[in-house]
């Protein structure tokens, strides 16, 4: 079990179950949602866009910021929700396996 692989791309499309957004304003949600324990490099956050629009989960566009300037904002697919229904239950189970090794209960040891 690799349990860090594909975690940018699982963050990306669960933060774009809300609404369409543009890079930046991923990275920025990304990073408030966890309360800026996850910090978005750039260098890595937009070739994982590029690939989720490559597998068909998210679609983009070119739209207007809220600054006035033109952004490309992203949005998920049909083929999107159905990756996040998917890889939810391995990603609780994966989560939950962490917590028993770095928070164990009495009946864990």
């Amino acid at each position: 079990m690799e349990p860090l692989h594909g975690l940018l791309e699982m963050l990306v499309l669960r933060t774009l179950e809300r609404e369409p957004l543009h890079g930046y304003g991923i990275a920025r949600r990304i990073e408030q949602v966890s309360q800026d324990q996850l910090v978005v490099q750039y260098g890595t956050l937009y070739p994982a866009l590029l690939k989720l629009v490559q597998e068909g989960f998210i679609a983009s566009d070119w739209g207007v910021s809220e600054n006035n300037r033109r952004a490309r904002f992203y949005k998920l697919t049909r083929a999107g929700r159905r990756q996040i229904e998917q890889q939810s239950q391995p990603w609780e189970k994966a989560a939950a396996v962490r917590a028993r090794w770095f928070f164990p209960t009495e009946e864990s040891v």
